[in-house]
């Protein structure tokens, strides 16, 4: 059957209009997942106080959030192969924005724990389509840079956030509550809803070739108004449209492969950096310093983390996407460990600032680096379920790091950390496929081996 060629029509549109206000909207739905997936974390060390919070219920609710987690993602990949990464996007975003406005009125630490688990699986599911969504939208040769843009502006949540919880959370003893609330502002990505299109490459590969047809010469006029006439694609491929990928394709070797690739490296990201991320606020609480003073150490760290995005968004489609990811994980292993052996406030800075710049460009270069291992038809499923997975892996993390802390100490957890990063590290050395140039992301790569180059995109 002749295809109407998404992929490389979509390949061949100079950046414009249309592609900045996508990126705008995918970038507003990761602001407000940026600001609210720390959200429990920063307000951990006031409950604390006034719930009497015990450091064993903190990793409850933290585990349960990436079972939570685990959920949304694998719901994701379901949710846009059967309705469409449009809508799934939007709804995606709705959820994690109401539950996040429920947790306001919690009322103990089981009633936000069950917010929190609801928020967590909405959260993950809207990472996980935007992931898709952004990959089959923007030409293959700059996707992985404006993927990492996207990281840019949303992750400016995190330090936004942060600012906002170190001067509000101390106000009263409700005062916490306004960080759910902030989280809940998500909702205002529905006013971009139409500036958004369905993905033609989704419409294609189910097979409504008219649908993806009349998607695509509503952006092809569009852009060519901007930018003036469009350049001829490639030519397109006869191909069948594929059916639905049911969930025992992953286990076909050309697929399980890249799925337990991925898995390594989201497993070795949540632990590494939520381990992290959601417990120095109450280690360094319970290391002594104040609620206010943690809140501003963790604040004044998370300023990296634009900049790590940025930094992605400059190496992504320059260099390697493996090496580039092994390089960003040693680094951020060698200043976790820094950060977990000082109690100097500059050097908790300082190394926490460095740690969470090379994180946040680690996990834009995932972003970029995910979907590409997989081909349209398993691409929402590969990267929902190994994402899932991933995040699943971490409702361990906060027991044993719990654990850590009661029987070793605070620098044991800093250390199990750095190690989990170098994990991730020495796997994508040894088996990661390299992507770099190779356009066509449709057929996926076998781990360890080499992409392919092109010259010319290909269809997927």
């Amino acid at each position: 059957m002749q295809r109407c060629n998404a992929s490389n029509r979509l390949d061949r549109l100079p950046i414009s209009r249309f592609h900045y206000l996508t990126l705008a909207a995918v970038a507003i739905a990761y602001f407000f997942e940026f600001a609210d997936i720390n959200s429990f974390a920063i307000t951990a060390p006031r409950l604390i106080k006034l719930w009497k919070v015990s450091v064993n219920e903190i990793a409850y609710v933290t585990s349960l959030s990436f079972v939570g987690m685990f959920i949304g993602s694998l719901a994701a990949g379901w949710i846009a192969d059967r309705w469409g990464r449009k809508k799934a996007l939007l709804w995606t975003t709705l959820a994690f924005s109401v539950f996040s406005l429920a947790a306001v009125f919690s009322w103990d630490i089981v009633s936000l724990g069950v917010f929190r688990v609801l928020t967590s699986a909405g959260l993950s599911a809207m990472t996980v389509v935007a992931v898709i969504y952004v990959s089959e939208i923007f030409p293959a040769a700059v996707r992985g840079k404006y993927q990492a843009y996207a990281i840019v502006i949303g992750i400016c949540g995190t330090p936004v956030t942060n600012f906002i919880a170190s001067g509000v959370v101390g106000l009263a003893p409700w005062s916490w509550r306004l960080v759910y609330l902030w989280g809940a502002l998500g909702l205002v990505v529905l006013f971009l809803a139409r500036y958004l299109t369905e993905s033609p490459v989704w419409q294609e590969n189910r097979g409504d070739h008219a649908a993806a047809d009349a998607v695509l010469r509503e952006i092809e006029a569009r852009v060519s108004a901007e930018r003036g006439p469009l350049p001829e694609p490639a030519p397109p491929v006869d191909a069948e449209p594929a059916t639905r990928a049911p969930l025992s394709l992953l286990l076909q070797r050309k697929y399980l492969l890249p799925t337990l690739l991925l898995t390594m490296l989201w497993v070795t990201q949540s632990i590494g950096f939520f381990g992290y991320s959601t417990w120095a606020p109450s280690l360094l609480a319970k290391e002594g310093f104040s609620v206010q003073s943690s809140t501003l150490y963790v604040a004044l760290s998370t300023v990296g983390a634009p900049l790590g995005s940025y930094l992605a968004a400059l190496v992504t489609d320059r260099f390697e996407r493996k090496w580039c990811l092994v390089a960003f994980g040693t680094v951020i292993a060698v200043c976790g460990l820094l950060y977990g052996l000082t109690f100097t406030p500059l050097m908790i800075v300082t190394f926490g600032f460095l740690v969470n710049l090379f994180e946040r460009g680690y996990t834009a270069l995932g972003y970029a680096y995910s979907p590409e291992l997989f081909d349209t038809r398993t691409r929402s499923l590969g990267t929902g379920v190994s994402y899932g997975l991933g995040r699943l892996s971490n409702a361990a993390g906060p027991l044993i790091i719990a654990h850590l802390y009661t029987w070793s100490g605070y620098r044991s957890v800093f250390f199990f950390i750095a190690a989990t990063w170098m994990v991730g590290a020495i796997v994508l050395a040894a088996f990661g496929p390299r992507t770099r140039q190779r356009i066509d992301p449709g057929a996926p790569v076998s781990a360890g081996g080499r992409g392919r180059s092109r010259r010319r995109p290909q269809p997927i």
